[in-house]
């Protein structure tokens, strides 16, 4: 899902919503991208939406979204409080099931600590450094590795989630316009071809509230490195078929992952 989140979380919510119901095929698995729920540079609000009673809420929802309509729900991110600093928050993909249960989350291990001339961001002042990959297993068929934004430039987490069987990398983002230009869809693609996995990358598009651009072209990459599907710009949802089969039978003919050596 590409979206252009704004300041409001029951707007963002309540567009969320509406973009899944408007879909008329079913929804296998679905990924959001960074920051869903909210896009503010309002510290006050920021430390507000941190808070358990917020986003025990949001987090309420999500499950019976996920509940309603049958299928796996990659939260995209969300601030919650770091329990370990007060002063800090964590960035945080939840998942959950189609039974609507919670049943893993990811924190944001890279953080955007640039100076791009243009713009500057310093995530690290309020987020606090994830330590710890996290993946689940949609079945015995496929196993996701999570990831948010700019874990995307390491590819050495992705190396990881391949040595441990996953076939799909979620990455929600919000990339600027200056860096999705010109790194969004070739580091997407050598993440896809190297490891030989899917790559679902859902994306922040357009003006935001707050100020910012951000770079949409959300798009979802084969293991061969082909785009299947990709939304440039606005709101909504992109789909495709993964093939277990043509995955399989990439691996056998072009078994890269077996040929690698430690240096």
């Amino acid at each position: 899902m590409q979206l252009n989140s704004s300041d409001n979380i029951e707007d963002n919510l309540h567009k969320i919503e509406g973009l899944m119901a408007a879909q008329t095929q079913n929804i296998d698995l679905l990924v959001l991208p960074e920051n869903a729920t909210l896009i503010t540079q309002d510290k006050a609000y920021q430390h507000h939406a941190a808070q358990p009673e917020t986003y025990h809420k949001i987090f309420t929802f999500f499950e019976a979204l996920a509940k309603q309509f049958q299928c796996w729900l990659i939260a995209g991110s969300l601030r919650i409080q770091d329990k370990q600093h007060s002063e800090k928050h964590l960035n945080h993909c939840p998942v959950f099931s189609p039974q609507g249960k919670l049943v893993n989350g990811y924190d944001k291990i890279h953080l955007f600590d640039v100076d791009l001339g243009s713009e500057s961001w310093h995530e690290s002042q309020s987020i606090s450094a994830g330590t710890a990959p996290q993946s689940f297993d949609v079945n015995h068929d496929w196993k996701v590795g999570l990831s948010i934004c700019y874990d995307l430039r390491f590819p050495e987490l992705y190396r990881l989630y391949s040595q441990q069987g996953c076939n799909i990398f979620s990455i929600p983002a919000a990339f600027t316009v200056p860096t999705g230009k010109v790194h969004w869809d070739i580091l997407l693609k050598a993440r896809a071809i190297e490891n030989q996995a899917y790559v679902l990358a859902a994306g922040q598009v357009g003006s935001h509230t707050d100020g910012r651009k951000t770079f949409g072209h959300s798009k979802i990459i084969s293991p061969w490195g082909e785009t299947l599907a990709e939304l440039k710009q606005g709101e909504g949802i992109i789909s495709a078929k993964l093939d277990l089969d043509e995955l399989n039978s990439l691996k056998k003919r072009m078994p890269v992952l077996q040929h690698r050596r430690e240096l």
